[in-house]
């Protein structure tokens, strides 16, 4: 069973890097990126309420602590897919991708603001890799160098914070009631608040495009199958395994990128991503002695 734990986790990081890839191919046909996510996230809601359905016991849904830290979750997940969608539409997959893998940073430093992580010298080296990491990535240094525009690298930089939100909502939800409950409410909430900036002649015309298949597959395994194979395998995975698993999603992403959207990267930029798939990973690895964990990249 941890053999088969560890295979759905790899799947559900494989399943998110591809889902950046995809998105990518709809807004290159000119679909707006608020579009692409409301889609993502409404169709991953059809997929969780099934797994809700099939295992209704122990919801909690009575609970308004579940209601209240499951819309925090929902409010995150939703700047999470528009921030990383918006990142992709004026940068890259690879650069969108990379930058929202910094999720644990955000975590830290808010858990360094609420005293509820201690620093040390080892966490704030991390950190400053990974600070360094980004100036290479997104050649800050040279703008307009990488391609990747202000917008794309704030844009990035908030889908990892968005994520960090998303993080702590779902962990203390999940006291209070299932996983299945806590994502069905949290793809609601993203599909409430995605709906207003969403273009609505777009919305509607998704319904009945030829790039209905894409919008399909980017919802089922960017928002559905994915998120219930990453929890479902995080029970039987140690957290320190799941963070080096995690990588599947950036490298991923940046494959697709550069095989599917004939994207680049120069060497500075390699080196870049190299430090902060390092940097992220051993934090993850250092900070997770055994405890579970609720998101993708653990924190």
């Amino acid at each position: 069973m941890v053999g088969a734990s560890t295979v759905f986790v790899a799947l559900a990081a494989l399943f998110w890097g591809l889902s950046g890839g995809i998105g990518g191919i709809l807004m290159a046909d000119g679909w707006d990126a608020f579009v692409v996510s409301f889609y993502r996230g409404a169709i991953g809601l059809l997929c969780v309420l099934v797994w809700l359905m099939l295992r209704p016991h122990g919801s909690g849904l009575a609970n308004r602590w579940l209601w209240f830290w499951s819309v925090i979750a929902g409010i995150g997940v939703a700047g999470n897919f528009s921030f990383y969608f918006l990142s992709i539409s004026h940068g890259s997959v690879a650069v969108a991708a990379t930058l929202m893998y910094c999720a644990p940073v955000f975590v830290y430093l808010v858990s360094f603001a609420l005293k509820l992580e201690s620093p040390t010298p080892l966490k704030w080296a991390a950190i400053v890799v990974v600070m360094l990491g980004i100036m290479l990535l997104t050649q800050i240094y040279d703008v307009g160098a990488s391609g990747v525009t202000a917008l794309g690298v704030v844009a990035g930089l908030l889908a990892g914070l968005a994520y960090a939100i998303f993080i702590f909502g779902f962990k203390y939800a999940a006291a209070h009631g299932s996983p299945q409950a806590i994502l069905s409410i949290a793809f609601a909430v993203l599909a409430i608040i995605l709906i207003w900036p969403s273009d609505t002649g777009q919305t509607i015309a998704a319904l009945g495009t030829q790039d209905w298949p894409l919008f399909a597959v980017l919802g089922v395994l960017g928002a559905g199958l994915s998120f219930v194979l990453y929890i479902i395998g995080l029970n039987h995975t140690a957290p320190a395994v799941a963070s080096i698993v995690a990588m599947v999603e950036p490298v991923t992403a940046t494959l697709f990128g550069v095989v599917a959207l004939n994207e680049s990267l120069v060497g500075p930029q390699i080196l870049g991503m190299g430090l902060i798939l390092v940097a992220v990973t051993a934090l993850s690895v250092y900070s997770n002695s055994g405890r579970p964990s609720s998101g993708r990249v653990t924190s």
